[in-house]
């Protein structure tokens, strides 16, 4: 899994990055300070793993992880190559979904490569740059398209009306994720085109820390602005993190929190959510050499849960015995749920659920 933190220069991009993966991106006060993406793979925060290591005392803990891509910031003009154009958008199109951020805070110390703060401006200038080089990706494929719709090909008649819905879409300036079209023919025509404003998005309003419990104006607008979107929201003080995250205990980050009016850290909500918004979830795994969480998409089968343990698991399933998270909370080991009677066995068309914990049986 691979998101894609995006913005335009200056908006607290690699910053954020930085609280995120601990991993130190430079971050200054001019454009394209980043030029190469800087990658971290970060923990998805899950207090069930930290339960379930408490109940096994396994010898190792392995969470899920995120893979972060703090990407160069755009400028007007990116899609026709200004700035580092051609390379951020390159970078955009091998992510699995898009961190957004904006800056919704004033500062006159901070330069703003477009000489004032208005984050509704700069989601734009944005959107254009990825909806022009979308139109383009769609009026290539278009033009291969209709010469194959005119031979009578029923497919190719299907696949010519959608690409036709996406570029007049795409010229009035909406973003692919907000064009309707019939979820069985966006994944058929519109998912294998890789289209940047397809991916899922989260837009991280960069707030400054009076705003940090309760947003701000700026915030509001980026509310209403989205409404229409497939899209999430969360509210960060992008710098009160990057300090919060200096500190070296536990107990003086809770303090850092409460004082502001946080419950945690918003590097924790912003990583769970990267999570949800690629439809990812969490089977657990626990025994005495590891417990560990393991990804998977949402609705996942049995077989394919085992398959991202092995290939061969999946191969050489023939069931899976499963105990509900809550149960293993409550009876706090694995004999005792077993002598409950809430270990479940299931088969090839069992739908894993978030949180199961799971033991696989298979032939190599």
């Amino acid at each position: 899994m691979k998101a894609g933190i995006v913005g335009l220069p200056n908006v607290g991009k690699s910053t954020l990055f930085n609280c995120l993966s601990n991993a130190k991106a430079q971050s200054a006060n001019f454009p394209f300070c980043t030029i190469e993406p800087n990658v971290g793979v970060v923990n998805v925060p899950d207090p069930r793993l930290d339960r379930l290591a408490v109940l096994v005392s396994p010898e190792k803990v392995i969470p899920a992880t995120v893979e972060i891509v703090d990407i160069a910031g755009l400028v007007k003009g990116a899609s026709k190559g200004e700035g580092l154009g051609n390379q951020f958008l390159g970078n955009i199109r091998e992510t699995d979904a898009i961190i957004h951020v904006l800056r919704c805070f004033d500062n006159d110390n901070i330069v703003h490569v477009e000489g004032s703060v208005d984050p509704l401006r700069d989601k734009e200038i944005i959107d254009f740059e990825l909806q022009l080089k979308d139109l383009e990706t769609v009026e290539k494929k278009l033009d291969k398209i209709k010469r194959a719709a005119k031979t009578g090909n029923k497919e190719a008649v299907k696949e010519l009306e959608v690409l036709e819905s996406l570029k007049a879409g795409l010229e009035q300036a909406t973003n692919v994720r907000g064009i309707t079209i019939a979820e069985e023919l966006r994944m058929a025509f519109v998912t294998p085109l890789q289209l940047l404003t397809d991916k899922p998005v989260l837009y991280v309003c960069n707030v400054d820390e009076s705003a940090a419990a309760s947003g701000n104006s700026h915030v509001t607008a980026v509310q209403k602005a989205i409404a229409s979107e497939n899209a999430e929201l969360l509210v960060l003080a992008v710098s009160i993190e990057a300090d919060i995250n200096e500190l070296d205990s536990y107990e003086e980050r809770q303090l850092f929190l409460e004082d502001l009016g946080l419950e945690e850290a918003g590097a924790a909500k912003l990583i769970r959510s990267a999570y949800q918004l690629l439809q990812r979830q969490t089977y657990f795994t626990a025994g005495e050499k590891e417990v560990r969480a393991w990804t998977i998409p949402v609705g996942a089968s049995a077989p394919q849960a085992a398959g991202v343990i092995h290939t061969d698991f999946e191969k050489g399933f023939i069931r899976a015995e499963v105990i509900s998270f809550s149960d293993y909370d409550a009876l706090e080991s694995e004999t005792k749920v077993k002598e409950a009677g809430k270990m479940r066995i299931e088969g090839k068309e069992y739908t894993v659920a978030d949180g199961d914990v799971m033991h696989f049986r298979f032939n190599v």
